[in-house]
């Protein structure tokens, strides 16, 4: 049997051990705690950074109708298109319905129009830059010679990615409610006008691309 000297010397390595115990699990504890806290604060903040951003409502200054955007007017809430009627270059009936589902931008021209014809190049590079599955530029021609004048412009400016789209009875233009040309139409996947810019611009450059992703990530 051990002495009460050597019982004594035992119970104060043991209480001692237990100390250190409780001391090396608090010690290594709270970094844990701490690093799984940092995780979900982490994955939270992940998750709202890849939430779609909020698209401007209405008029005014924003971030994204600025530079060569800075005509470009939002729309305080989208809203729902005429779904006129009008031709493709093989003289197929269409309408922005056929396009249900993507985000198109929609241009009204024509040859006569100088503006119309400056510009045609850039929604060309547009398209070639962005068109997919998601996106398309809308070229619609409301010349009154109909296709064939409007094909031969196409063909002389060497347009590649555009399709050839017209309305001769230029109908379009009141149904969109359209003042003068050109007029460029910003149009979500519903088929609703998410904005809109009257006059030329430089559609190929970054602020219009900038304009097109924010779009294309809100729809996501």
């Amino acid at each position: 049997m051990l002495n009460s000297a050597t019982a004594r010397s035992l119970l104060v390595v043991l209480a001692a051990a237990l100390i250190g115990f409780g001391a090396v699990y608090v010690t290594l504890g709270r970094p844990d705690n701490v690093k799984t806290t940092a995780a979900r604060t982490s994955v939270s903040g992940s998750s709202a950074a890849e939430t779609p951003r909020q698209l401007p409502r209405g008029p005014g200054a924003n971030d994204l109708s600025k530079g060569h955007m800075a005509a470009f007017v939002f729309k305080k809430e989208p809203e729902p298109l005429p779904d006129f009627k009008f031709f493709d270059g093989t003289g197929a009936e269409r309408s922005l319905a056929d396009w249900r589902g993507k985000v198109v931008l929609l241009n009204l021209w024509a040859t006569w129009c100088a503006p119309c014809r400056k510009e045609m190049p850039a929604l060309d590079r547009l398209q070639q830059a962005l068109g997919s599955e998601h996106f398309e530029v809308v070229a619609l021609s409301v010349d009154r010679g109909g296709a064939e004048v409007s094909r031969k412009f196409l063909n002389q400016i060497d347009v590649k990615a555009l399709g050839l789209y017209v309305d001769p009875t230029t109908r379009a233009t009141s149904q969109l409610k359209a003042v003068g040309l050109p007029v460029t139409i910003l149009i979500d996947g519903d088929g609703r006008e998410i904005g809109r810019l009257t006059g030329p611009a430089e559609w190929d450059s970054e602020d219009a691309k900038r304009l097109i992703r924010a779009v294309l990530g809100a729809g996501s």
